[in-house]
């Protein structure tokens, strides 16, 4: 298996594990099966489909590759025959995002480092690889999209990237390289849902003003009861 096949194959597994968690998410809501299957090829291939456009891998795989489709209607088909046993999973969507969200992030930056030859250009299109489609599916279902909250959801997707394009650059690069930066980007998503970790939150001086005034309010209404 050579270099592009592997990361061809490295590209196809996320897109079904991030078809799997856009197909729980639509199920979830109660789509009809059209609704799920788009939401499912959303998911799975928005973030590429942003990523090929933008380095020129016109039309882009997601679009000109049927397996990609395939793998998608598979996901859903599976999804929907099999729900009530994926649905025993302790949040079945995040765990399949996680792991998607590593693959993307590591098969979108190597591609993009491939066409481009810039680092700079090859992290932050594996980042778009990796979180574009669950921007797509929060906006299709409604929700606020994970990377605008302060759940460590960018971030994993933007250091297993990083860590992929690093090792290549300074010819690390090996069979062992995608895994390695796939399993930090997933280890540290999953440890920031299990440990609670969040991003780091500015308030300006007024709104800390403003909660010390409802807080003394609040006191001398108890005091006065």
């Amino acid at each position: 298996m050579n270099v592009h096949t592997a990361y061809t194959v490295l590209d196809l597994i996320g897109t079904f594990a991030f078809a799997i968690s856009g197909a729980v998410a639509a199920r979830q809501r109660r789509l009809d099966l059209f609704g799920i299957i788009v939401v499912t090829f959303m998911v799975a291939c928005g973030g590429g489909i942003v990523r090929d456009v933008s380095i020129g891998a016109i039309p882009p795989a997601g679009l000109s590759n049927w397996a990609y489709l395939a793998v998608s209607l598979l996901a859903a088909a599976l999804t929907i025959a099999a729900y009530p046993q994926v649905r025993r999973l302790r949040h079945p969507v995040l765990f399949f995002d996680a792991i998607g969200l590593g693959l993307f992030a590591v098969a979108g930056a190597q591609k993009a480092w491939v066409w481009t030859d810039s680092a700079e250009t090859a992290i932050l299109l594996g980042m778009v690889s990796a979180v574009g489609g669950g921007v797509l599916r929060d906006i299709l279902l409604s929700r606020v999209p994970a990377i605008l909250e302060r759940e460590i959801y960018a971030s994993a997707a933007l250091l297993g990237a990083a860590l992929q394009v690093v090792l290549t650059a300074n010819d690390w690069s090996s069979f062992w390289t995608p895994w390695v930066a796939t399993l930090a980007c997933v280890a540290l998503r999953l440890a920031s849902l299990y440990f609670g970790w969040r991003l780091p939150v500015f308030h300006t001086r007024e709104g800390v003003k403003r909660s010390q005034t409802r807080a003394d309010s609040t006191g001398d209404q108890h005091n006065t009861q």
